[in-house]
Parts: structure tokens; sequence; C-alpha cells
């Protein structure tokens, strides 16, 4: 209901006192002239101004003849004002909305004045009209009148009320916060104590602790973009802001791997505990369908820290100095249940990861370390891949079937090479047959860098960890018998799925590469320039060549347990094989084909920027005392140097002016290396010496 407006005072003329509202506050002035709709008034802060009739507000008096003095005015202007600030402390707010509310949507200040006094005067409707004004959770001012809040509102406008103060102080605490914790992340050392150092009083310490986590872990998040900024008004910007601090506040430790967080992968095994009983099935399944293994004598060739062991082979010569190559492939897609949470959980995980830190796999270790890992003397599902192939390692055919294997022996690269060298079977004929593949692509243009990654190992936790580089003996034939034989695999099942048209998920990298090209880089120089030349491959429905492999047509299958892309194709395979037709069609390849790549993408990328991460906090460590480090000139722009420590594997921008007028691409330097940002990426080279100059000297 709404009751209009019945009471009417007389018009203001000049000698009233009247209200107006300025910058949301009422102001009290003396009327000394109105025409036309315009008014001239002396304010209560000594001023002459004009103002528009309809900016006063309905309530006036009382009126005082004029001419007036100066000073009348001004004392007339503060006995008032004081007398209307006494009476509106007076007045209970909610008592007046507890007696309007549900009963009229709208009434006059006259009408509320009523409720309190027989005969309102001037100072007391002014009094109450103020108190209505800022009562801005209950009342609306609509001139004449004020609009009554009903309680949902009001309770609505109460909440929002208070969100809007603990957001303001929360900004002004956590300013001041933030600020001192930026000058104790940046000046103090990380491992110093901070137990002097105050948080913030509960709940405002909770509320920033939760924002930091937040921004750490989604920076772009538009929730609390706003927030944040009002929040770091008083620190550098900083593209790691939120992690510096909340590092500083050891809410996370020295090296915390945030790019986990901001890919979305749970690490280690923790997240697959809420899978148990989906993982009990599942053995319970695939121990039901065990079978008598082959007769195989397999051997599998990896690091001695592997535990997903996804390969392996056994090798023959046939009468005609050929070779009958038998590939097993971990089967983990038996009794698989598809689209179920724990498919879409390891789907979401993309591929393990293999960092300095530790290891963390793509199944839940009880699949993919213990019930489907080709571990030694353990019957195991596979797929099993026979290929035939002639004495010049050209493949004759190619019969993947379904089978149970034991595998005779879980080797490692050492051993292995160490066999290659003696000439023990079946390793020494291996490696003779992975030269002659490596040829083959080689003369189909492929681009082979052979070079030896670093060893690095880390020892101490948080702020104390220490990175060493070990020196281990190396393995190139060991590893060229592994890396060639999964390369075969991979291309033979590709060309069979072309051929059969069975959907795969295909690697492609279509770039044109020029005629003779070809060949085994062993120079950083060269490997840069080939680098260049060479396009990110790529996942996709279609088989397309695979430029610097040399195949025609490429499919990974060869670590399903590592990787989801491969595990998809193994269970295309072996749907094909035990069914009769592949599991998915193109159409669901393709429908789901964004998925898998941006999970391959954003988990590919912690893989590379943390594995950089730790070589720079290695250099970093490493740079005391004007250590130069040894480097080869692998490109130059008119204004950078770009180098390679090639015993880091490193690549290093560098200033041209630093290098001088005499250099040759491939030529050896020293660099003396200044300030070093792993969180950046950053590397600054501060002196750069010829080598040959150095010699000379």
């Amino acid at each position: 209901m709404t009751i209009s407006q019945s009471i009417h005072s007389s018009l203001p003329g000049p000698g009233s006192l009247v209200e107006y509202l300025q910058d949301n506050q009422v102001n009290l002035a003396v009327m000394l002239e109105e025409q036309g709709g315009r008014t001239r008034l002396f304010t209560q802060r000594g001023r002459e101004m004009n103002l528009p009739a309809a900016r006063l507000l309905p309530w006036h008096g009382p009126k005082y003849p004029l001419p007036a003095t100066r000073a009348e005015h001004e004392e007339r202007l503060a006995r008032h004002l004081e007398t209307r600030k006494a009476l509106a402390e007076s007045i209970d707010v909610m008592e007046i909305w507890n007696l309007a509310q549900g009963e009229l949507d709208s009434a006059p200040m006259e009408w509320f004045a009523d409720l309190l006094w027989e005969e309102p005067g001037p100072d007391q409707r002014s009094a109450l009209g103020r108190v209505l004004l800022e009562a801005k959770t209950h009342f609306k001012f609509q001139p004449p009148s004020f609009l009554i809040y009903p309680e949902q509102t009001v309770q609505a406008r109460l909440a929002e009320q208070e969100a809007a103060r603990e957001h303001q102080e929360l900004i002004a605490v956590g300013q001041d916060f933030f600020h001192d914790l930026w000058k104790i992340g940046i000046s103090k050392a990380p491992d110093a104590p901070d137990a002097s150092f105050p948080s913030p009083p509960e709940p405002t310490a909770t509320k920033l602790r939760e924002l930091l986590l937040r921004r750490m872990n989604h920076p772009e998040d538009p929730a609390t973009d706003d927030l944040w900024r009002n929040l770091t008004k008083r620190i550098p910007d900083h593209p790691q802001q939120a992690l510096l601090l909340a590092q500083a506040w050891r809410l996370v430790s020295a090296h915390h791997n945030y790019l986990l967080a901001q890919a979305d992968y749970d690490w280690q095994d923790e997240w697959s505990r809420e899978f148990l009983p989906d993982i009990q099935r599942l053995e319970e399944a695939v121990q039901s369908r065990a079978v008598p293994p082959e007769p195989l004598a397999l051997v599998s060739v990896d690091s001695p820290s592997t535990r997903d062991i996804d390969d392996a082979f056994t090798l023959e010569r046939t009468a005609d100095q050929g070779f009958r190559l038998t590939l097993a492939i971990a089967r983990p897609c038996l009794e698989w249940s598809w689209l179920s949470e724990l498919d879409q959980a390891v789907a979401q995980r993309a591929s393990s990861l293999y960092l300095l830190e530790g290891v963390s796999h793509m199944l839940p270790e009880r699949l993919g370390v213990e019930l489907f890992s080709l571990r030694q003397d353990m019957e195991r599902p596979a797929l099993l891949l026979e290929l035939d192939l002639d004495p010049e390692a050209r493949v004759r055919s190619i019969e993947p079937r379904l089978g149970w294997v034991r595998v005779q022996a879980n080797t490692h690269y050492e051993q292995v090479e160490a066999d290659i060298l003696a000439g023990i079977e079946p390793f020494a004929s291996a490696h003779a047959l992975a030269e002659m593949l490596r040829d083959h692509r080689i003369a189909a243009n492929a681009v082979v860098f052979d070079q030896q990654d670093p060893h690095l190992k880390l020892f101490g936790e948080g702020a104390d960890i220490q990175i060493v580089r070990e020196e281990k003996p190396a393995a190139p034939k060991a590893q060229l018998l592994v890396s060639e034989f999964m390369v075969l695999a991979n291309t033979e099942l590709a060309r069979w799925a072309r051929d059969l048209e069975v959907p795969l998920l295909f690697r492609t990298q279509n770039v044109a590469l020029p005629p003779g090209i070809g060949g085994c880089y062993t120079r950083p120089e060269d490997m840069y320039r080939m680098s260049r030349m060479l396009a990110n491959a790529a996942i996709q429905s279609k088989p397309a060549p695979h430029a610097s492999l040399g195949v025609s047509a490429y499919a990974s299958v060869t670590s399903p347990l590592r990787r989801y892309v491969d595990f998809i194709n193994l269970a295309q395979v072996a749907s094909r094989l035990d069914q009769g037709t592949a599991r998915l069609t193109k159409r669901d390849i393709d429908a789901a084909l964004p998925f898998w790549r941006a999970r391959m993408e954003a988990v590919g990328r912690v893989q590379r920027t943390r594995s950089r991460y730790w070589k720079l906090v290695y250099l970093r460590q490493q740079s005391d005392n004007n250590k130069i480090w040894d480097a080869i000139l692998v490109d130059e722009t008119p204004t950078q140097a770009v180098f390679s420590l090639p015993a880091e594997q490193v690549q290093v921008r560098a200033p041209k002016r630093l290098l001088g007028d005499k250099f040759l691409i491939g030529g050896n330097f020293g660099l003396r290396l200044g300030r070093i940002d792993p969180l950046l990426n950053e590397i600054k080279v501060v002196e750069i010496i010829d080598d040959q100059t150095e010699q000379k000297e």
C-alpha cells in the first residue's frame, strides 16, 4: 500500500532554513532569494551558492525575517544544526521501520514524524529525514516519499553492507600485510625464521590465505581480479606475486610446484584413494581373465628407477639372416570401465610426470606400477606385435595379437650397453637392427638429435635443497635400441591401422624439409638450426607424415601406462583384434580431440617448465665465485647472441654487444652469469669470454 502525501507545508521562501544533499551529505542553508526555480543560499559553511529549487529536500523551516547580518545567519544555522544532530541521535530508526514495514510500501517524511511526535516542528522533521536518509538498508528516498523495504530486502541489503564492510577491512589490513610480506620475501633469506612476524587477526587471515592460494593456482581468475589489484597496490608488479607472498607467509615451501595446480594435476598417488573400490574390481576382473603366458623370452630395458614398465621385446634371427622381433606392450585397457569416474580422472591426468622432485604416474600405482606393469616373472596381459624383417631391416609383415606374457628379465641401460659391447645376444643383434632402422629413417630424411641429458639430483628439502649434477656412464647403444624399436612399433601399427581403417590418434609433423637434410646431429649449433626448421608435432585423427621421424604415419601406442593418447590407441587396436571393430569411431575421436589436446599441452607444460626451472636453480647455485660456463655460440641476431651450455642442455641469450666483432657460429666461449631467476626463466649474461683469445693469451 502507498500513502499519499496529504500534508503540504508552505513552500519555502526567502529567510527559510532549507536542506539539500551534496556528496551524499545533508547540508543546512538559509534561502536568500528564489526566482524561476533557482535559489540563492547562504550555506552552513558561510558561503553563498546558487541551487535549483528541485534540489531542496521536502522539509524546511523555520523562517526568519530578512534582511539579516552574516553573523545572524551563521548563529541560526549553527544552533539549528546542533539541535537537529542531537535529535537524530535520539531516534531509533529500527523502531520506525518495524512499525512501517508490512503496512506501507512508501510514505512521506511527515507521516513518519507523526509516529514520533504530536506536533513535529522543523528541527524534528529534519532530524527524522536525516535518519531515514542514512538508513539505506531499510529505506530509499524517492522524493517526496521514502520507500519502505520489506524484511527480505533488508536482510539482503544488510548482508551486502556487511560484505562491503568486510571487503574494505580486508583491503585495509591486507594492503599493509602484503607490503610487509613482500619486504620479507624479497629481503630475507628463504630459510630465515618468521616467528616474530604477526599474521592478521581471524577471519581476515583465513580470507587472505585462501585468496593467495587461489591467485597462485589461478592467476587469471576474474572473480578475484579487483580485490587482488587493491591488495597489491603497494607492492611491485611481478608475474609470481601470489607465489612469492605465499612463500614468505610459509603457506607453501620454497620451490613449491605451483604449475601442478594450474594444470589441475594431482601430485603422486593420493588422488587414486577415492577410486579404491573401482581399482579392486578391476584387479579381480583382470585376474579372472588370466591364461598361461606365451613362451617368449621377453626382456625390458629401462632406467633402474623405472617402475611402470610398458614394453619388452624378444629377438631372433631368421634362416635368411633377417629378424623376427616380437614386442610386448602392456595392456591396461583390459576390463577398463570407459567413461567411468576413474577413466575421466585418468584422462584428466593425460600423462605421467617425471620431475626431479619425484614421479607422478598417470594411472593409479596399483594399476600402472603393479597390475599392468611388465614386471619380471609376473603374468601380464599384453598386446604382442610380431614383426618379420629382412636382412636389411625392411619390414616384411606385422602381426598384432592379444595374449599374456611373462617377462624374463627387467634389464637396465648400463647393463645392456655392456652386453652390446660384449656381443651378448639378443642385445648385440638388437643393436645392429636398431642401427639399420635408424639409417633407413635418415635415408627418408629423418632428423635425429644425439645429445646426453644432464643427470641432476636433488638433496635436502625446502629452502635447503641442493642440486648436484652426477656424471653417469652413457649408454647410447642401449638407448638407441629402445628408441628405434618404439619408433618401429608405432610406425608399423599406424600403417596397419591406416590400411584397415582403424581410427587412431596420429602424431604428425607435416612440414616440408629440404631434401638430403636427414642425418644424426650431435653439434649444438646444428641441432639448434634444425630445431628452428621443425614445427611442433600435433595430434590428429588423420594419418599424415611425421617429418623429423622420417615416416609417413605415426601413432604412439608403446607407452599406455604413461600417456593417455597411447592408452586410447592401444584400446582401439585391442578392440579391433578382440571384437572385429574399434571401440571409438573417427567421429568419436574428433569430438574428444580438443579435450585430449588441451590436457596433453597443460601437463606437458608442467614437464617442460619444471625441468627448465631446476636447471636454472642449479646454474644459480653453481654460479658463485665468478664461475665461467662452457658455451657454444649457436645463433646470432642483430641484437642478441644465442649460446648453448651443452653439458647442462640450457640455451642462453646475451646482448650482442658483449660478443665483440669476431665470432663464428659453433665457436667455444665462456659465459659469466649474473642474475638468474628460475621463476621468471631469466638468465643474465654479464661477460662473454672468447676461448680462442684466452688460449692465445
